[in-house]
């Protein structure tokens, strides 16, 4: 198993901690310091479209208007922040986020 976040991301945070409680293994990205390749990114994108740019980060409100209309790899290639996190990958399969019901299917 995979999470990709960022290291100071409080959700980031708890879904590590829960995930290895539960016995998991899980091999933590962050994708500040270790940037998301162009393959990775247009898996996630096609897995989640729109949903991976995060529109409510702060890093979101400090665009400029037009910096806002790029395209979504680009605008996580230039700002990787801009990406909802957690993302997890495990045996192929991606989810989104720390909700409940991403746990409950997760951790069973």
């Amino acid at each position: 198993m995979r999470l990709y976040g960022i290291a100071t991301c409080d959700t980031c945070r708890r879904a590590l901690k829960e995930l290895r409680a539960a016995g998991r293994e899980v091999d933590f990205v962050d994708v500040r310091a270790d940037r998301l390749s162009d393959e990775r990114t247009e898996a996630f994108l096609a897995a989640f479209g729109g949903r991976l740019v995060n529109r409510s980060s702060t890093t979101w409100r400090g665009l400029a208007e037009g910096e806002r209309g790029a395209e979504p790899a680009a605008l996580i290639a230039a700002h990787p922040t801009l990406m909802k996190r957690p993302v997890i990958e495990d045996g192929g399969k991606l989810w989104l986020g720390w909700s409940s019901g991403v746990r409950a299917e997760i951790l069973g």
